[in-house]
Order: C-alpha cells, then sequence, then structure tokens
C-alpha cells in the first residue's frame, strides 16, 4: 500500500481529500495535518511515500516545506499563478492539481503515481527509455482518460491504457482483460471508450474461419 499524508489548512477539504484517497485502490492515508509544522512532524513520524499537500497552510507556505518532507508530493492547491507552478515544479512537487477538483480528477492522478512507482521499484539500472516512460507515467493522470463515460472507473481506465502502451502489437479485448484482471466484458467497454475518444484504434483480423476478431493499439503519441 502506498501511504498518504493529506495536509490542507480546512478540516472540512483535508477530510475530503481524505476520502478521496481511500476510495483509490492501493492507498491509505496515513495522516492529516493543518499547519507546515503538523506537516512537517506527521511526515518524519508516519514517513509517507506520498502528501497531498496545500500551499496555503497557517504558519509556512507549503512551498516552503516541500523539502523538509522527504517524500514524494503533489500540490492540491487554489494557487493559481505561474510563479507557484514553476516554484514547485522547480523543489520537486510531482504534480500540480488546483482546486477544485473532483474524486476522478484526483484518482487519474494516483494511478498515474502508482503506475510511476511501479516502473521505479527495484534496483535495476534504467537507460533512456526507461527514464522517459517513469517521466511520462506521471502525466498519464492530466486528463488521459478524458472522453470516458461517466460511470468509468479512472484506475481501470489508466491499467487499459497501460496495458496498451505496454506492447508494440495491437492486443484482443481478451488479452486486455488477462492483462489487467478484469472480465473481457468489462475491457471491451473501456476500449471502446477509448477509440471512440480518438486515443485508441481498432483494427480487424481475419482467421481462417469464424468472426473477425477486434484489435486495439494506443494511438496518442
Amino acid at each position: 500500500m502506498i501511504g498518504v499524508l493529506v495536509v490542507d489548512d480546512d478540516f472540512r477539504v483535508a477530510q475530503l481529500h481524505a476520502h478521496y484517497v481511500r476510495a483509490a485502490p492501493d492507498f491509505e492515508v496515513r495522516g492529516l495535518a493543518h499547519t507546515a509544522a503538523q506537516a512537517v512532524e506527521a511526515a518524519r513520524r508516519l514517513r509517507p511515500d506520498l502528501v497531498l499537500l496545500d500551499l496555503y497552510l497557517p504558519d509556512r507556505s507549503g512551498l516552503d516545506i516541500v523539502r523538509e518532507l522527504n517524500a514524494d508530493v503533489i500540490m492540491l492547491t487554489a494557487a493559481d499563478d505561474a510563479a507557484a507552478v514553476r516554484a514547485a515544479f522547480g523543489r520537486g512537487v510531482v504534480n500540480y492539481l488546483v482546486k477544485p477538483f473532483g474524486a476522478d480528477d484526483l484518482a487519474e492522478r494516483l494511478t498515474a503515481y502508482a503506475m510511476f512507482r511501479r516502473h521505479l521499484s527495484g534496483r535495476r539500472r534504467l537507460d533512456q527509455r526507461d527514464i522517459d516512460r517513469a517521466a511520462s507515467l506521471l502525466r498519464r493522470g492530466d486528463g488521459i482518460t478524458a472522453g470516458l463515460r461517466k460511470a468509468r472507473s479512472p484506475h481501470t481506465a489508466s491499467l487499459v491504457v497501460e496495458a496498451l502502451r505496454a506492447t508494440a502489437e495491437p492486443m484482443s479485448a481478451a488479452e486486455v482483460a488477462q492483462r489487467v484482471g478484469i472480465s473481457r466484458a468489462t475491457a471491451q467497454r473501456y476500449l471502446s471508450d477509448l477509440v471512440d475518444a480518438g486515443k485508441a484504434a481498432m483494427t480487424m483480423r481475419y482467421g481462417s474461419a469464424g468472426r473477425p476478431e477486434h484489435r486495439y493499439s494506443w494511438s496518442v503519441r
């Protein structure tokens, strides 16, 4: 499980963000903090993997404590000026989400972060392609599943996208389902959404007998 510390000066907002995190697979809330001092102390004590950090805190700016947290940071803030965004990324923040946002917006970024961590797990050496892929994974949540139907799960959608992007060869719905761990019918629905949104391409493969098989590939470069 990926441990998360939620930091926001508004108690209700912090609780709401924590609720969003608890709904995301593979994530757990390790604590909440409402000031910069509380955040730094909680990070030292709880050792979270990820901190969801507000910029506007009553005692110090969230930007000032990013490096003291010793964890990856996603900024969740109303600050939308270029200087704040530039400063956040300059201090090593891995993503930046402007309030107000919905559960799906955060879920997409959490899923992208989880894929980023999986890609960089272990002690293996990385070539440039691996490093470029790690950087692109962090951006995977920035609207990559836009166009999907409302009832769809951003987490499942991101896994389907990851399955398509991981192979150069077109895949059938059954192959995607097996790789992701969902039913063929569910995979088919998500694949159809991606085709409709222009993010995946569908081709037909004709066999010696029976109906032609639909094959899917990622088309966004």
